[in-house]
C-alpha cells in the first residue's frame, strides 16, 4: 500500500491544452441588388483569442494556471482592418455635357488630395484615374491635326504618333488627357505606372492634370470600371500592373452628369466584377458617386453604387462644391476598415 501511494504521488496531473479561436470565416452576402436601408453599415468586431484552459476530459479547469506556451504558428492570420493600404479609383465621364461639372472638379481636386494626405497620412495609397472611353483625345483631331481639321488650339498634335495600346484600352489609367477642356499634356507619372503613389512629386498638381479628362469622349463608366477590375489589366504586363492590391481597401469614385445607358452589361455584372477583384468581400469596397442622388429607374450607375455594397455615398453633381461630399465619403473608409480582413 505504501509503495502504491508513493507511485501515485509521482504521477503529475492530466496534461492541459490551450485553445486558440481562429478568426471566424466571413460569409459574403450575395449580390442580390436589394436596397440597403442606410448608406453605411457597421463593421464586425475582430475575433479575440480565447484564454481558457481545458482538461483532457473537456471540462474547464479552474485550478490549474494557464502556462505561457507562446503564440503557436497558425500561419498568416491577416491583420483585421485596412492598416496600411488603400487604392483610390476615380472613374470620370469625358462627355461633352461635363463642362460645368469639370469646372467644379478642377476647383475641388487639390482638396481631394489634401483630404487623402491628411486622413490617410500613414497609409500606402494608390490613386488612378480612368475615363469612360477607349479612345485617346479627339478622333477628329487625330484624323486631321491641321489648324483647319482640329478645332482645339491646345491639342497636342505632336503626341499622336506616340499613343500606346494602353492609351486606347478601356479601363486603363489615364496619363495624358487630350481633347477639348483636357489638360493636353503628359502629366509626368513616375515609375512608368499609370497611377499615382505617395512618392509622386507634386501629387496634387499631377492628380489635377490626370483628372481633367476633357469633353471629347464617352461616358461608359460602368463598362470602364468593369474593365479596370479585370485580372489581365492589373496583373504583371497589364496596363494597370500593380494598381489593385489584395490587401488594400478599394474606394471607387464615379463622376458624371449623364445616365449610363450604353455600357455593356448591367449593374449586377459590374458589381460582380468589382467584388471578384476583391475576393468576394463587399466590405472591402467604398463607393462614392457625384451624379444623381435620386436614383431614377434608368440610372444604372446609381444602382451600382447604392444597392450592391454596404458603404456608399452619393452627391449631387449640381452641388456648387464637391469637397464636403468627398469628406463624407472618405469618412466611410474608417467604418469599412473595421470589417475588412485583407486577403
Amino acid at each position: 500500500m505504501a509503495l502504491a501511494m508513493l507511485v501515485a504521488g509521482c504521477v503529475g496531473p492530466d496534461p492541459v491544452a490551450s485553445s486558440f479561436a481562429l478568426p471566424a470565416t466571413t460569409t459574403i452576402p450575395e449580390l442580390t441588388g436589394e436596397s440597403s436601408s442606410t448608406s453605411t453599415s457597421t463593421g464586425s468586431t475582430a475575433p479575440v483569442l480565447e484564454d481558457t484552459s481545458t482538461s483532457s476530459t473537456g471540462e474547464q479547469s479552474t485550478t490549474l494556471p494557464l502556462q505561457d506556451l507562446g503564440m503557436p504558428d497558425l500561419g498568416d492570420l491577416h491583420p483585421v482592418g485596412c492598416k496600411g493600404k488603400i487604392d483610390f479609383l476615380f472613374v470620370i465621364s469625358r462627355f461633352g455635357y461635363m463642362e460645368p461639372v469639370q469646372e467644379r472638379l478642377i476647383e475641388a481636386f487639390p482638396d481631394f488630395i489634401a483630404t487623402i494626405q491628411s486622413k490617410f497620412a500613414d497609409f500606402d495609397y494608390h490613386i488612378m484615374v480612368v475615363d469612360g472611353d477607349a479612345t485617346w483625345g479627339s478622333e477628329v483631331c487625330n484624323a486631321d491635326c491641321s489648324p483647319t481639321g482640329c478645332p482645339y488650339p491646345d491639342y497636342p498634335c505632336d503626341a499622336i504618333e506616340s499613343v500606346t495600346a494602353c492609351d486606347t484600352t478601356m479601363g486603363a489609367g489615364t496619363v495624358f488627357p487630350a481633347g477639348k477642356g483636357a489638360s493636353n499634356v503628359d502629366c509626368g507619372l513616375v515609375g512608368g505606372r499609370r497611377y499615382l503613389t505617395r512618392e509622386q512629386p507634386n501629387l496634387s498638381e499631377t492628380f489635377a492634370c490626370l483628372a481633367q479628362v476633357g469633353l471629347t469622349g464617352d461616358h461608359l463608366l460602368g463598362e470602364a470600371v468593369t474593365a479596370a477590375m479585370q485580372p489581365a489589366i492589373n496583373d504583371p504586363g497589364g496596363c494597370n500592373e500593380g494598381f489593385l492590391r489584395d490587401d488594400a481597401l478599394l474606394m471607387i469614385t464615379f463622376i458624371s452628369n449623364t445616365l449610363d445607358l450604353y455600357s455593356a452589361g448591367k449593374p449586377k455584372l459590374w458589381a460582380e466584377a468589382i467584388a471578384n477583384a476583391k475576393h468576394g468581400d463587399s466590405n472591402s469596397v467604398v463607393m462614392f458617386s457625384i451624379h444623381f442622388p435620386e436614383c431614377n429607374p434608368s440610372d444604372r450607375l446609381c444602382d451600382l453604387v447604392k444597392y450592391y455594397f454596404p458603404y456608399w455615398h452619393i452627391a449631387d453633381n449640381e452641388d456648387a462644391d464637391y469637397r464636403p461630399a468627398f469628406e463624407v465619403a472618405t469618412d466611410l473608409i474608417g467604418e469599412a476598415c473595421s470589417a475588412f480582413i485583407p486577403q
